[in-house]
């Protein structure tokens, strides 16, 4: 069978390069960031809205991998869309989650739940909301 990998993609109002900066300070990695240039997007709307904006760029090598870039469309706050960590170093995990929460809202802090593991959520300063799952009990090889 195939592998099929998802790689989020997440798009900001403007903000996406500080946003990536502060992913890349949670999660470590190598950021690869491609600047808009609007004299090469040709009769694309709004092209000059993206001067100064990330056209596209990549967090990748750290613990996680993800995309993202500036948009004229982009919500000002994310989508009804949660990105789900997991992991069993409970010491790494709540130290990612301690550092999503700096400047954001904790909604659920991270506690033991009726399912063994420790579970919590946060959405951070730039409106991305987090679900952490601490323990091997949702990893379906572990049944």
């Amino acid at each position: 069978m195939a592998k099929v990998t998802l790689e989020p993609y997440i798009f900001f109002k403007g903000n996406c390069r500080e946003a990536m900066e502060f992913y890349k300070s949670v999660f470590g990695g190598e950021l690869e960031i491609m600047d808009a240039d609007p004299e090469q997007m040709g009769d694309m709307p709004n092209k000059d809205w993206f001067k100064g904006k990330v056209m596209h760029c990549t967090l990748k090598g750290g613990d996680i991998t993800f995309m993202a870039s500036d948009s004229s469309i982009a919500s000002d706050k994310a989508a009804k869309v949660e990105l789900s960590l997991g992991g069993t170093d409970e010491d790494h995990m709540r130290t990612i989650f301690d550092k999503l929460a700096d400047g954001g809202k904790i909604e659920m802090p991270l506690e033991k739940q009726f399912w063994g593991d420790i579970f919590g959520r946060v959405t951070d300063q730039y409106g991305v909301q987090w679900m952490m799952n601490i323990g091997d009990s949702m990893d379906p090889g572990k049944k």
